[in-house]
């Protein structure tokens, strides 16, 4: 189908035509990252691939407040789990790039010639750099405050409990928990519940080998304290391990328990 004029659902047509051949192209202009998307996916399940089809999409449409969500979540994502600025960069521009590729090939092969070039250049370049701007300021505020609070976790065996807007926490638990250790979290969580107002807590266990019944069991006793105290647990990122473990002592969660396979998928839920 021919188009002489340029818009959305054009350019929205014309990708998903080139969807492959759009993917292969960005792999071929992101020389360093492409060795590093399977590693990715494994280390925070964060699907670069379908990420830049989401991008891209935001950014045709100037879908501003999704790409600001976007953006927040990626730049969260990418600081739990110390992906390198470098990396993310590069990964971006290759989209731009590409995206500016497929832009020309569709103006010739629709011949479009009602459009003002300079005003779509201007547009598209301004999301894409939105993006870039939110997701560092993101990146940089969570990993910062990770720091201070993993700084603290090492020098008093601190509680990293990070809120990401007024009544939404994330606590990410790394390393080894002991029995000692989880009294100390439970102790913590139950006390910045109350002085923090949170009303949802997000636990991450992704960075959390393993943890033994005695732990799993006062781990599920501080879930039930925060439900007494109105904040109601998601729980992501729990290894095989540990489920077996909470699976040995016949516990099942209830319904206001939520778990999720990652982080990033609990973030969804909050920045929509």
């Amino acid at each position: 189908m021919l188009s002489s004029s340029f818009n959305q659902h054009t350019a929205e047509e014309f990708l998903a035509q080139h969807k492959e051949a759009f993917e292969q192209e960005l792999l071929k202009q992101a020389v360093n990252v492409r060795d590093k998307v399977k590693e990715i996916l494994q280390i925070g399940n964060i699907d670069l691939i379908n990420n830049a089809h989401k991008l891209v999409h935001y950014v045709i449409w100037t879908e501003d407040e999704n790409l600001h969500r976007f953006a927040q979540q990626e730049g969260i994502a990418w600081a739990t789990y110390s992906l390198t600025l470098d990396l993310k960069l590069e990964w971006v521009q290759a989209i731009r790039r590409t995206l500016w590729i497929f832009i020309q090939r569709m103006i010739k092969e629709y011949r479009i010639n009602d459009y003002n070039f300079f005003e779509l250049e201007e547009r598209v370049n301004n999301q894409i750099d939105h993006f870039l701007n939110e997701f560092f300021i993101n990146y940089s505020t969570y990993k910062d405050t990770l720091l201070r609070e993993q700084r603290k976790l090492v020098e008093n065996l601190s509680v990293p409990i990070i809120p990401i807007t007024p009544t939404v926490s994330i606590l990410p638990l790394i390393g080894t928990v002991d029995y000692f250790r989880a009294k100390i979290i439970e102790e913590r969580v139950l006390t910045e519940i109350s002085k923090q107002q949170i009303q949802t807590l997000i636990i991450d266990l992704s960075g959390i080998a393993e943890m033994d019944t005695e732990v799993v069991d006062q781990f599920l006793k501080m879930i039930e304290g925060a439900k007494m105290m109105g904040c109601h647990a998601i729980i992501t990122g729990l290894k095989p391990d540990v489920v077996r473990n909470i699976i040995a002592l016949g516990v099942v969660f209830d319904s206001q328990t939520q778990t999720w396979g990652t982080l990033q998928q609990a973030l969804n839920m909050y920045f929509k």
